[in-house]
Protein backbone atom coordinates (compact mmCIF):
# COMPACT_ATOMS: atom_id res chain seq x y z
CA UNK A 1 0.00 0.00 0.00
CA UNK A 2 2.81 2.41 0.80
CA UNK A 3 4.35 1.95 -2.66
CA UNK A 4 1.30 3.35 -4.50
CA UNK A 5 1.49 6.90 -3.05
CA UNK A 6 5.23 6.97 -3.77
CA UNK A 7 4.65 5.74 -7.31
CA UNK A 8 1.88 8.30 -7.83
CA UNK A 9 4.11 11.05 -6.47
CA UNK A 10 6.94 10.00 -8.79
CA UNK A 11 4.62 10.02 -11.80
CA UNK A 12 3.26 13.44 -10.84
CA UNK A 13 6.81 14.79 -10.59
CA UNK A 14 7.65 13.40 -14.02
CA UNK A 15 4.46 14.93 -15.42
CA UNK A 16 5.34 18.31 -13.94
CA UNK A 17 8.91 18.09 -15.28
CA UNK A 18 7.64 17.18 -18.74
CA UNK A 19 5.17 20.06 -18.62
CA UNK A 20 7.87 22.57 -17.67
CA UNK A 21 10.25 21.27 -20.34
CA UNK A 22 7.50 21.47 -22.96
CA UNK A 23 6.74 25.06 -21.90
CA UNK A 24 10.45 25.89 -22.23
CA UNK A 25 10.64 24.32 -25.70
CA UNK A 26 7.52 26.19 -26.80
CA UNK A 27 9.06 29.46 -25.62
CA UNK A 28 12.32 28.67 -27.44
CA UNK A 29 10.38 27.81 -30.60
CA UNK A 30 8.43 31.10 -30.41
CA UNK A 31 11.68 33.04 -29.97
CA UNK A 32 13.11 31.10 -32.93
CA UNK A 33 10.19 32.19 -35.15
CA UNK A 34 10.45 35.81 -33.99
CA UNK A 35 14.23 35.65 -34.33
CA UNK A 36 13.94 34.57 -37.96
CA UNK A 37 11.87 37.64 -38.80
CA UNK A 38 14.52 39.79 -37.12
CA UNK A 39 17.43 37.69 -38.38
CA UNK A 40 18.81 40.53 -40.47
CA UNK A 41 18.92 42.83 -37.43
CA UNK A 42 20.64 40.15 -35.35
CA UNK A 43 22.99 39.52 -38.26
CA UNK A 44 23.92 43.22 -38.38
CA UNK A 45 24.57 43.15 -34.63
CA UNK A 46 26.86 40.12 -34.88
CA UNK A 47 28.70 41.56 -37.88
CA UNK A 48 29.35 44.87 -36.11
CA UNK A 49 32.73 43.82 -34.58
CA UNK A 50 33.97 42.98 -38.08
CA UNK A 51 32.52 46.17 -39.59
CA UNK A 52 34.10 48.35 -36.89
CA UNK A 53 37.47 46.62 -37.23
CA UNK A 54 37.72 47.21 -40.99
CA UNK A 55 35.85 50.48 -41.54
CA UNK A 56 38.97 52.70 -41.56
CA UNK A 57 41.46 50.45 -43.36
CA UNK A 58 40.90 52.03 -46.79
CA UNK A 59 39.69 48.78 -48.41
CA UNK A 60 36.16 48.17 -49.61
CA UNK A 61 34.97 45.25 -47.49
CA UNK A 62 32.06 42.89 -47.90
CA UNK A 63 30.83 39.52 -46.73
CA UNK A 64 30.18 36.98 -49.48
CA UNK A 65 28.22 33.76 -49.88
CA UNK A 66 29.10 31.06 -52.39
CA UNK A 67 26.00 28.86 -52.25
CA UNK A 68 22.42 29.78 -53.14
CA UNK A 69 21.07 28.56 -49.80
CA UNK A 70 23.93 29.85 -47.64
CA UNK A 71 22.30 33.11 -46.49
CA UNK A 72 19.01 31.33 -45.75
CA UNK A 73 20.77 28.69 -43.64
CA UNK A 74 22.75 31.45 -41.92
CA UNK A 75 19.54 33.27 -40.97
CA UNK A 76 18.18 30.02 -39.54
CA UNK A 77 21.36 29.66 -37.46
CA UNK A 78 21.05 33.25 -36.28
CA UNK A 79 17.43 32.68 -35.24
CA UNK A 80 18.40 29.48 -33.42
CA UNK A 81 21.25 31.33 -31.71
CA UNK A 82 18.84 34.01 -30.48
CA UNK A 83 16.35 31.36 -29.31
CA UNK A 84 18.94 29.47 -27.26
CA UNK A 85 20.55 32.65 -25.90
CA UNK A 86 17.21 34.13 -24.75
CA UNK A 87 15.66 30.79 -23.88
CA UNK A 88 18.30 29.60 -21.41
CA UNK A 89 17.13 31.90 -18.57
CA UNK A 90 13.57 30.61 -19.07
CA UNK A 91 14.77 26.98 -18.95
CA UNK A 92 16.72 27.69 -15.76
CA UNK A 93 13.67 29.39 -14.23
CA UNK A 94 11.44 26.43 -15.08
CA UNK A 95 13.95 23.99 -13.59
CA UNK A 96 14.17 26.15 -10.47
CA UNK A 97 10.36 26.17 -10.10
CA UNK A 98 10.41 22.38 -10.41
CA UNK A 99 13.19 21.84 -7.85
CA UNK A 100 12.43 24.64 -5.37
CA UNK A 101 9.29 23.13 -3.72
CA UNK A 102 11.34 20.12 -2.59
CA UNK A 103 14.11 22.18 -1.00
CA UNK A 104 14.46 23.50 2.52
CA UNK A 105 14.68 27.22 3.06
CA UNK A 106 18.44 27.17 3.62
CA UNK A 107 18.91 25.03 0.49
CA UNK A 108 16.93 27.52 -1.58
CA UNK A 109 19.03 30.32 -0.17
CA UNK A 110 22.19 28.40 -1.08
CA UNK A 111 21.21 27.52 -4.67
CA UNK A 112 19.56 30.79 -5.69
CA UNK A 113 22.88 32.70 -6.11
CA UNK A 114 24.09 30.03 -8.56
CA UNK A 115 20.90 30.36 -10.57
CA UNK A 116 21.40 34.12 -10.77
CA UNK A 117 25.14 33.94 -11.44
CA UNK A 118 24.84 31.48 -14.35
CA UNK A 119 23.20 33.82 -16.92
CA UNK A 120 25.19 36.82 -15.66
CA UNK A 121 28.52 35.04 -16.15
CA UNK A 122 27.39 33.74 -19.53
CA UNK A 123 26.52 37.30 -20.57
CA UNK A 124 29.89 38.58 -19.35
CA UNK A 125 31.68 35.92 -21.40
CA UNK A 126 29.69 36.85 -24.49
CA UNK A 127 30.39 40.56 -23.98
CA UNK A 128 34.11 39.90 -23.60
CA UNK A 129 34.39 38.11 -26.94
CA UNK A 130 32.07 40.56 -28.72
CA UNK A 131 33.51 43.87 -27.52
CA UNK A 132 37.17 43.08 -26.87
CA UNK A 133 38.57 39.77 -28.11
CA UNK A 134 36.85 39.53 -31.51
CA UNK A 135 37.89 43.01 -32.75
CA UNK A 136 41.50 42.29 -31.74
CA UNK A 137 41.39 38.86 -33.41
CA UNK A 138 39.97 40.33 -36.64
CA UNK A 139 42.76 42.90 -36.83
CA UNK A 140 45.29 40.13 -36.15
CA UNK A 141 43.95 38.04 -39.05
CA UNK A 142 43.81 41.07 -41.35
CA UNK A 143 47.49 41.74 -40.67
CA UNK A 144 48.29 38.80 -42.96
CA UNK A 145 46.89 40.57 -46.01
CA UNK A 146 49.39 41.69 -48.64
CA UNK A 147 49.06 44.23 -51.43
CA UNK A 148 51.18 42.20 -53.84
CA UNK A 149 54.35 43.49 -55.47
CA UNK A 150 55.76 42.72 -58.91
CA UNK A 151 54.24 39.49 -60.18
CA UNK A 152 52.90 38.50 -56.75
CA UNK A 153 49.14 38.46 -56.36
CA UNK A 154 47.63 40.36 -53.42
CA UNK A 155 46.15 38.44 -50.51
CA UNK A 156 42.87 39.96 -49.37
CA UNK A 157 40.19 38.67 -47.04
CA UNK A 158 36.81 37.83 -48.58
CA UNK A 159 34.96 36.64 -45.51
CA UNK A 160 32.01 34.30 -46.00
CA UNK A 161 28.74 35.10 -44.26
CA UNK A 162 28.23 31.59 -42.92
CA UNK A 163 31.81 31.10 -41.73
CA UNK A 164 32.06 34.44 -39.95
CA UNK A 165 28.73 34.14 -38.15
CA UNK A 166 29.38 30.50 -37.22
CA UNK A 167 32.71 31.58 -35.75
CA UNK A 168 31.40 34.44 -33.62
CA UNK A 169 28.36 32.47 -32.41
CA UNK A 170 30.57 29.51 -31.49
CA UNK A 171 32.95 31.82 -29.63
CA UNK A 172 30.12 33.52 -27.74
CA UNK A 173 28.86 30.14 -26.53
CA UNK A 174 32.42 28.95 -25.79
CA UNK A 175 33.23 32.03 -23.71
CA UNK A 176 29.81 32.00 -22.03
CA UNK A 177 30.09 28.34 -21.02
CA UNK A 178 33.72 28.72 -19.94
CA UNK A 179 32.70 31.56 -17.63
CA UNK A 180 30.59 29.06 -15.69
CA UNK A 181 33.82 27.84 -14.04
CA UNK A 182 33.15 29.61 -10.69
CA UNK A 183 29.63 28.19 -10.54
CA UNK A 184 30.88 24.67 -11.24
CA UNK A 185 33.71 24.83 -8.70
CA UNK A 186 31.46 26.30 -6.01
CA UNK A 187 28.83 23.62 -6.54
CA UNK A 188 31.51 20.93 -6.27
CA UNK A 189 32.77 22.58 -3.10
CA UNK A 190 29.28 22.75 -1.60
CA UNK A 191 28.72 19.01 -2.05
CA UNK A 192 32.18 18.28 -0.64
CA UNK A 193 33.92 17.02 -3.78
CA UNK A 194 36.65 19.69 -3.65
CA UNK A 195 37.81 22.41 -1.26
CA UNK A 196 39.90 25.55 -1.42
CA UNK A 197 43.09 23.71 -0.45
CA UNK A 198 42.55 21.23 -3.27
CA UNK A 199 42.25 24.12 -5.75
CA UNK A 200 45.38 25.79 -4.38
CA UNK A 201 47.54 22.64 -4.46
CA UNK A 202 46.46 21.70 -7.97
CA UNK A 203 46.58 25.22 -9.39
CA UNK A 204 49.38 24.36 -11.87
CA UNK A 205 47.37 21.47 -13.30
CA UNK A 206 44.31 23.65 -13.73
CA UNK A 207 46.42 26.27 -15.51
CA UNK A 208 47.47 23.64 -18.06
CA UNK A 209 43.86 22.46 -18.42
CA UNK A 210 42.63 26.04 -18.92
CA UNK A 211 45.14 26.76 -21.69
CA UNK A 212 44.38 23.41 -23.32
CA UNK A 213 40.64 24.13 -23.21
CA UNK A 214 41.25 27.62 -24.64
CA UNK A 215 43.23 26.10 -27.51
CA UNK A 216 40.42 23.63 -28.27
CA UNK A 217 37.49 26.04 -27.98
CA UNK A 218 38.99 28.91 -29.99
CA UNK A 219 40.52 29.29 -33.47
CA UNK A 220 44.27 28.58 -33.80
CA UNK A 221 45.39 32.12 -33.07
CA UNK A 222 47.02 33.58 -29.94
CA UNK A 223 44.55 36.47 -29.53
CA UNK A 224 41.40 34.46 -28.84
CA UNK A 225 43.27 31.73 -26.96
CA UNK A 226 44.90 34.20 -24.58
CA UNK A 227 41.67 36.22 -24.49
CA UNK A 228 39.87 33.17 -23.10
CA UNK A 229 42.68 31.73 -20.95
CA UNK A 230 43.49 34.90 -18.96
CA UNK A 231 39.88 35.58 -17.84
CA UNK A 232 39.54 31.91 -16.89
CA UNK A 233 42.71 32.12 -14.79
CA UNK A 234 41.28 35.19 -13.04
CA UNK A 235 37.96 33.39 -12.52
CA UNK A 236 39.84 30.40 -11.12
CA UNK A 237 41.58 32.57 -8.52
CA UNK A 238 38.27 34.22 -7.67
CA UNK A 239 36.74 30.76 -7.38
CA UNK A 240 39.26 29.85 -4.69
CA UNK A 241 38.13 32.86 -2.67
CA UNK A 242 34.44 32.11 -3.21
CA UNK A 243 34.98 28.44 -2.33
CA UNK A 244 36.51 29.57 0.99
CA UNK A 245 33.38 31.61 1.66
CA UNK A 246 31.24 28.62 0.71
CA UNK A 247 33.15 26.46 3.19
CA UNK A 248 32.63 29.01 5.96
CA UNK A 249 28.91 29.23 5.24
CA UNK A 250 28.62 25.46 5.12
CA UNK A 251 30.42 25.16 8.49
CA UNK A 252 28.02 27.71 10.00
CA UNK A 253 25.02 25.80 8.66
CA UNK A 254 26.39 22.54 10.09
CA UNK A 255 27.05 24.19 13.47
CA UNK A 256 23.51 25.59 13.61
CA UNK A 257 21.99 22.24 12.72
Amino acid sequence: MTDKPKEGSFVSHLTELRSRLINSLIFIFIIFIIGYFFAENIYNFLVEPYANAVKNDGVERRLIFTALHETFITYLKVAFFAAIFLGCPVVLTQLWKFVAPGLYKNEKRALLPYLIATPILFLLGGMLIYYLVMPLAIKFFLSFETVGQGNALPIQLEAKVNEYLSLIMRLIFAFGLSFQLPVLLNLLARVGVIDSEYLKIRRKYFIVIIFAAAAILTPPDPITQIGLAIPLLILYELSIISVKLTEKNRDKENAQS
